[in-house]
């Protein structure tokens, strides 16, 4: 009989390898639902996670890992804080896509003044933008008692709803012959996300990921407000003789993960994107849920899971283009990669015994 033991402390062993077996075992069942769908899996494998990095074109690709990760690694800082603390934000799409429109929506307001002060305004703007939305569902957690999990998640619809609403309407090119959507951002210097390096596509949105994991592995390591955030997750009664405030905690943890997020949509809205459309959003605030528990909600962990992670965009839009892989195949494999390690993670906490049937 297979028996699952619990263990007296979590196993440091296997918390380290859970993720590095969760990405094996994911290649192995996308293998086999690639060649349910007449794929050859060896080839399809090799394209989504090899050939960016060492194909002809490797030199272009590489730089592009920087770019798709950047957006992920800085959600899923934000959202590590709160998850480490018990404090469940399921709603950083939404805060992503108010961060944006809330940003560009300064930019557009100043057209077509070309300072780059209109740029700085736009981050404050994005980075406001995403901690107002979560401070939503924050402060109904803290006044009502209501669950952050369906608050925050059913904010992502309304957040849709909005995006739609502007794309078409108050932000929509007024030059752009009736088409929905807002002027091209990147094209207006004043509001731009410039390349940092002319040709690379790398912006500030890149700087912003890296200062985010450094601030954030000093506030783990170093800083009382960290040292708070895993005693409220390890033990909340403890917690609370230590002087945790749960209320103030869950204000702060929501708030910084909502800026985050509201950064990211800032960055991507005047750089990568360039504009509003009701399409903008392309799902980075639930896809850095995976990132954050790929990453063990450790700030470098997290940085080296959204470098994973962006490869799977990229490589999935290679094997799409020249395989012909359906785009639904490449987020099943995005989600096979969570349930592994969920999967996988079971056993940081538990033992397999094998034990003989007892005879009756």
């Amino acid at each position: 009989m297979i028996r699952l033991e619990k263990r007296p402390q979590p196993s440091r062993g296997w918390s380290y390898a859970a993720p590095v077996l969760a990405v094996l075992l994911t290649m192995l069942l996308g293998g086999a639902l690639f060649a349910a769908l007449g794929q050859n899996p060896v080839v399809v494998i090799r394209t989504i996670f090899l050939d960016p990095l060492f194909s002809e074109f490797a030199w272009f690709y590489r730089p592009q890992l920087l770019i798709k990760g950047a957006p992920l690694v800085l959600i899923a800082v934000g959202l590590s804080f709160g998850f480490r603390a018990g404090i469940w934000n399921i709603g950083a799409e939404g805060q992503y896509i108010i961060g944006a429109l809330v940003g560009a929506a300064v930019g557009l307001a100043l057209y077509p003044l070309e300072s780059r002060w209109v740029f700085v305004a736009m981050v404050v703007a994005g980075a406001f933008g995403g901690w107002a939305w979560a401070m939503i569902p924050g402060l109904l957690r803290v006044k009502f008692g209501t669950n952050e999990i369906l608050v925050s998640l059913m904010l992502v619809y309304v957040a849709e709803s909005l995006l739609a609403a502007m794309a078409l309407g108050p932000l929509k090119n007024p030059e752009g012959m009736g088409f929905p959507g807002s002027r091209n951002l990147s094209q207006y210097p004043g509001a731009a996300n410039l390349d940092l390096i002319a040709g690379t596509g790398l912006h500030w949105g890149v700087v912003a990921a890296l200062i985010a994991v450094i601030c954030a592995y000093v506030a783990l390591a170093r800083h009382i407000f960290g040292f708070q955030v895993r005693l409220a997750g390890q033990a909340p009664r403890a917690a609370r003789f230590a002087g945790v405030r749960p209320a103030r905690l869950v204000l702060v943890c929501m708030g910084l993960s909502g800026a985050l997020a509201g950064l990211a949509g800032l960055f991507e809205v005047a750089g990568p994107a360039g504009q509003v459309t009701i399409d903008f959003n392309v799902g980075y605030g639930f896809t850095a849920i995976i990132v954050a528990f790929l990453g063990r909600l450790h700030p470098i962990g997290i940085l080296a899971a959204g470098g994973l992670m962006a490869l799977t965009y990229i490589g999935g839009g290679i094997a799409q283009s020249n395989l012909g892989l359906p785009a639904a195949a490449i987020s099943l494999l995005q989600g096979m990669l969570l349930f592994c390690l969920l999967a996988v993670d079971m056993l940081t906490h538990y033992r397999v015994r094998l034990t003989m049937r007892k005879v009756a």
